[in-house]
Order: C-alpha cells, then structure tokens, then sequence
C-alpha cells in the first residue's frame, strides 16, 4: 500500500513500543516550567502526594468513560450531581441550586452568558442583547459576546481596581441580559462589590453573574478561617448564576469547573435540546457533546478526600505563601503590589516613585531564567501571580531571587513588551 505523500510525513508507519513513545514525551516535557517544585504562580496547582495519588488512581478508573449519556454511564450523572451539589453548598445556594460540570473557567462563564442571552430573549422580547463588564472582568466574556452576538459595554474600575458600579449603572438598559462582578477578578486579586451590581442587574431585569473562577475554592474557606471576605456569594439578592473553577484551587487535575444557577428554571436556559434529528432525541446541558470522564471523576475523588478540613489546610497555607510575598514585595525598593488584595493573586509592578526605574516585563525575564514563572500582563505592565499550596517551602528563596533580580534590571527595559495569555502559533 502506497500511502499519501503528506500522511507519510506526518505519522510513522510503524507504531513504536510503549517506553520509546513515553520517554519521547518525557523529553518534550524537559522545557516545561517546574511546577512541582512550585515555580509557577499559576497554570497547575499541587496539592500535595496524597491529592495527586487520588486522583492518578480516580483518572486511571475512568480514563475512557464518556459522559455524552449518562444512561450508559449513570456512574458520571451521580458524580456530577454531587460535584455540582457539593459546591453548592459552599457557596451557600439554596435547595433549588442546579447547576453542570464543564471542562473549565471560559466553559462556565460562556454557559452562564448564554443563559442570560436566551432568558433575556424568551422572558423579555431582547433581541439585540448586551451586557456590562468592568475592564477587569475576564476575556472569556468577550469571547461569549463574540461567540453569541451579544454587545460588550465595558466599564472602567476605581483607583482601587474594584468595579465603578456608577460607571455600571450608567450602562445599563432595555437590552442589558447580563451584568458581571468577579470574586476576585484575576488582574489584581480585588473583589467587587456584588451586592452593588447585583443591585443594578435587578434594575433593569437583567441576569448578575458572578466570576469566582479563581475564588469559588478558596473564599468560602478563607471565611470559615476567620478572615474578612465580602458579600459575593449566592447569600447575596440577585446573584442568579455563579462560575468556580475545581481545578484551579479545589486542586483537581485538568480541566473541570462548576457552573451554578440559583434555581434549574434559570439552568434551564444554558442547554440546548434537540428531537428533530434521526438519531433521535438529543440534548447538551453545556457546550460540549463527548465530555470526557476522566476530569470529573478526579474532581469528586479530591474533593472527597480532601474534605472540609482538607481545604482549610490547603487555604490556610495558600494565604499565609500570599501573606508572605506581598510583605517581601513590599519591602523591595523599586516594586510594589497593585490594589489591595487579600487573598492568594498578587500583581506585581513598578513603583513610579523610584529612580532608575524597574521594568517588570525584564524582572520577569530575569526571574524566569532563575525558573520563576509569571504571567505578564496590562495595563498598567505587571507580572502576576496565583499563589497556591503549590508554593509552600519556596516563598523565601523566591523574594532572595526576587531582590537580586530587581537589582540586577534596574533601569533596563525588555524588548518584547507581549502580554500573552493565549495559545497560538
């Protein structure tokens, strides 16, 4: 068999033996940031040997199980109902709380807008939707806007980098679906204040999503803990839809997230149903057919094994890393910790009041060689951090290589000046 010239270049003919194709992905690994020795503030979050080894083994039981129907598999229904349940509950929703497992943050936040489209449609006539975001709200909501024909008004945030929920309330009308408050938002790790966007959702009939992508899993323990945590929860009137992300800090594997409807009429507007089609009766509660197992098992069986007490340690050590490095932050000459966030993000940047100046895109170049891993980002320019469990033991040797670092770039300017939170070749 003479096989296509561009196939021939693409796939071996051959197979190759199970180590020689495992010790080819082992190499291809070997330029990969070191997050198992907590060098990345963010991406992957470890929660210690026991959580990895419950869920190597939870992975391994459903490496090919397929949540397409939960008929075949009803194992995948009850997980998903007692994920979603779980964190229902910790994000105190009452009884008629639904809600569906997605594949991660962007899955969650697409499905909460596109409910918020279709009950706008359905329940008030919309046909030129909108809805209002800060600036700091995530880019996944562009994308929903992009993806649903929805238009963005974006609003800008206080000196605080909280939401202006003037600015808001100014933007709302007859076609706002959705307005938005994030808890934290990602840029600087502050918590808007959703009882005051809620508020202005309400006024025009619109849906409040909240965005606790990156605080689903750590503010409810944070507040259990005894630190001060702001009304942002379903405690608060009028938040009708909330997104957590459970491989972030609820520290299963990628990718699974949570996505939660204060009661299952308002679910209800997120799945699409189908039965005109010879295959017969179709229907997808989120964007996704196939839905791999696998995720969703590994989430359950974390936060099984982890349990109330469990994340309360894992917390408790992610804030007092946070608590650490703002302090060794603050007490470096040249650079300073942007807004007032008290949980486990930090953006770190430039102090304008100090000459030569630190340009923070060469810090992070300089911290990257010694194996620190930060995203950048702006404006204003910054490196960030999402500090976890996952950087317990390293924070002194990170602000010993963070003081060199900064005296080392003093007055130098990177060349590339990119922010890149993407994946594009």
């Amino acid at each position: 068999m003479k096989l296509p010239k561009q196939l021939a270049k693409q796939l071996p003919k051959q197979g190759r033996p199970v180590d020689e194709v495992i010790a080819a992905l082992e190499a291809k690994r070997s330029g990969d940031v070191k997050w198992s020795e907590g060098r990345a503030f963010g991406m992957v979050y470890n929660g210690g040997p026991e959580v990895h080894a419950v869920a190597e083994r939870a992975a391994r039981l459903y490496l090919h199980e397929n949540a397409l129907n939960t008929k075949a598999f009803p194992s995948l229904g009850e997980i998903q109902s007692e994920v979603v349940g779980w964190t229902a509950g910790l994000l105190n929703g009452p009884e008629s709380t639904a809600g569906f497992l997605t594949s991660g943050g962007t899955e969650s936040i697409l499905c909460g807008v596109l409910a918020a489209r279709e009950r706008g449609h359905r329940e008030r006539g919309i046909t030129a939707p909108e809805m209002v975001l800060p600036e700091s709200a995530h880019a996944a909501f562009h994308k929903a806007a992009h993806l649903f024909g929805i238009r963005v008004r974006k609003t800008p945030v206080r000196a605080d980098w909280t939401a202006d929920v003037d600015a808001m309330a100014d933007s709302v009308n007859a076609n706002t679906v959705l307005v938005v408050g994030s808890a934290p938002q990602y840029p600087q790790g502050v918590i808007d204040p959703i009882p005051d966007i809620a508020a202005v959702a309400a006024r025009v009939g619109a849906n409040c999503h909240v965005d606790a992508c990156m605080g689903g899993f750590v503010l409810p323990f944070a507040e259990l803990l005894g630190r001060q945590v702001p009304p942002w929860d379903f405690r608060v009137e009028g938040v009708h839809s909330i997104s957590a992300d459970v491989h972030k800090l609820g520290y299963a594997p990628k990718g699974v997230s949570v996505i939660l409807h204060r009661d299952k009429h308002l679910r209800a507007y997120q799945t699409f149903v189908f039965d005109d089609w010879l295959g017969g009766f179709y229907a997808s509660p989120n964007l996704q057919g196939t839905r791999s197992g696998l995720p969703m098992a590994c989430a359950w069986a974390v936060m099984q094994h982890l349990g109330i007490d469990g994340y309360l340690r894992l917390t408790q050590a992610t804030l007092d890393n946070a608590d650490r490095m703002r302090a060794g932050i603050a007490a470096i000459e040249g650079i300073r910790v942007l807004g007032d966030g008290r949980y486990h993000l930090i953006a770190m940047a430039a102090d304008p009041a100090v000459e030569p100046a630190v340009d923070v895109f060469a810090l992070g170049d300089a911290l990257l060689e010694r194996g620190w891993f930060h995203d950048r980002q702006g404006p204003p320019d910054s490196l960030h951090s999402t500090v976890s469990n996952s950087n317990t033991g390293v924070i002194d040797r990170y602000l010993a290589d963070l003081a060199e670092c900064v005296a080392r770039v003093r007055g130098r300017r990177a060349d590339d000046r990119s922010t890149n939170y993407a994946t594009l070749e």
